[in-house]
């Protein structure tokens, strides 16, 4: 699995002009499921997810996690994060994992963030979203699992 996350003070994914999930201060990740994933990579990324420390400390360090913050966290599924774009100038999606193992896999992480974690809100898998997001620093980071 793959996910670029981004520490937000805010951030919504919307589908044919409804909010379907929105935070406050927190993370939204974009998540990749590879055809190789499965319950061993879910559990990992939210640990990671959970865990990462990219929160300021009373010293200004990033040293605190979404755990320690009870910060939100927005999880979305965008497929494109898999692709390969090593040759030309089209990417190929062969490294990503078919839309019913994607979905499968993306729901397992969802459920394993809410049963560690509130609030935790989701996009809509599949959908065309239009997501915003205020970018806090900005402090973007790729992870993989």
């Amino acid at each position: 699995m793959i996910a670029l996350i981004q520490r937000v003070t805010q951030a919504s994914a919307d589908v044919d002009g409804a909010t379907v999930g929105r935070i406050g201060p927190g993370l939204l990740a974009l998540v990749a499921v590879q055809p190789n994933d499965a319950e061993a990579q879910a559990q990992r990324l939210c640990e990671r997810l959970l865990g990462y420390r990219v929160f300021a400390d009373a010293a200004g360090k990033m040293n605190r996690s979404l755990a320690d913050t009870g910060g939100g966290l927005l999880l979305v599924s965008q497929f494109t994060l898999a692709a390969d774009t090593d040759s030309g100038m089209r990417p190929s999606f062969t490294t990503a994992a078919p839309p019913e193992v994607g979905m499968h896999w993306f729901d397992r992480l969802v459920e394993i963030a809410k049963n560690r974690h509130s609030p935790v809100e989701i996009g809509r898998f599949g959908a065309h979203m239009q997501v915003s997001l205020v970018n806090d620093g900005p402090v973007t980071f790729w992870l993989e699992s």
